[in-house]
């Protein structure tokens, strides 16, 4: 008999344990009637925010459990209380969250390999070829005291001492230096004067409404775009908020909307008080 005994002992311990429960539908508790659902728990996993997440999941399932079960006792209580502006509200809040869910899946499913190359290349093509370049000037108020500038730089003045000394321009304090800059970002008589530089050479007076410069290309560089992966991010929301716009456009065309021309002030938007029924 004891034989028989450890012999079924046996074979139950070969079998394969009962898989735990992976439905959605799969009921962890109930309040008041109302089902509390494995869904309802990954639902609110979603909204966690990402450090949340971090806490396993072995104490973040009871603790988003017993969340629910006080949400949905909460709620049952304030249903037997519900007020006009609970209503209204519910109905608000009803409408964000379906229509953020639709945006949302809108704006994923825009988001291709396909879709993205497709406008990295376009993005690319729009381009311009070009260089940037890192200058610096000494800014004064008259042609006489630009040429005694450059005369000084001529004969091997240093030109950041020059800048911080006799500069009126807000780079002086930092050697006249303007770092980086591309096509258009200065007036067209500066940038003339910066595109007619070798690396190093010092300009002739330039005027321009601010003054008269003395100008020194410091370095200068092709543009260079962005890299596909670089660019991802930015081609993603690019997509997502494309398709958006398009698809708010298109569903908005198709609903059947009624404007009634009721009369508003407008300041009753921040009156309160009309929720109060």
């Amino acid at each position: 008999m004891r034989t028989k005994t450890l012999a079924a002992a046996l074979v139950l311990a070969a079998l394969p344990l009962a898989a735990p429960a992976q439905d959605a539908d799969t009921v962890l508790a109930t309040v008041n009637g109302t089902p509390i659902t494995l869904g309802h728990v990954v639902s609110a996993y979603e909204r966690l925010d990402p450090q949340q997440r971090q806490v396993p999941p072995e104490a973040l399932l009871p603790a988003l459990l017993d969340r629910l079960i006080a949400t949905q006792a909460l709620s049952d209580v304030a249903m037997q209380q519900l007020t006009y502006a609970d209503q209204i509200a519910l109905e608000n809040q009803t409408r964000d969250l379906l229509a953020g869910r639709m945006l949302n899946r809108f704006a994923q499913s825009a988001i291709t390999e396909e879709a993205l190359r497709a406008a990295y290349d376009e993005m690319i093509a729009d381009m311009p070829d070009g260089v940037e370049w890192n200058a610096s000037h000494i800014l004064v108020d008259t042609e006489t005291e630009a040429r005694a500038i450059k005369a000084q730089l001529d004969d091997g003045a240093d030109f950041a001492a020059l800048a911080r000394s006799e500069s009126t321009g807000p780079s002086g304090p930092n050697g006249g230096n303007l770092g980086w800059f591309g096509a258009g970002q200065m007036v067209p008589a500066f940038e003339e004067a910066v595109g007619g530089l070798e690396t190093g050479g010092v300009s002739d007076p330039v005027q321009t409404q601010f003054g008269w410069h003395v100008v020194k290309l410091n370095d200068q560089r092709e543009v260079q775009g962005p890299t596909f992966d670089e660019a991802r991010a930015q081609l993603e929301e690019r997509l997502a908020q494309g398709a958006v716009r398009a698809e708010i456009e298109r569903i908005r065309a198709e609903a059947d909307v009624t404007e009634t021309g009721a009369e508003v002030d407008p300041a009753t938007i921040a009156d309160t008080d009309l929720l109060d029924r």
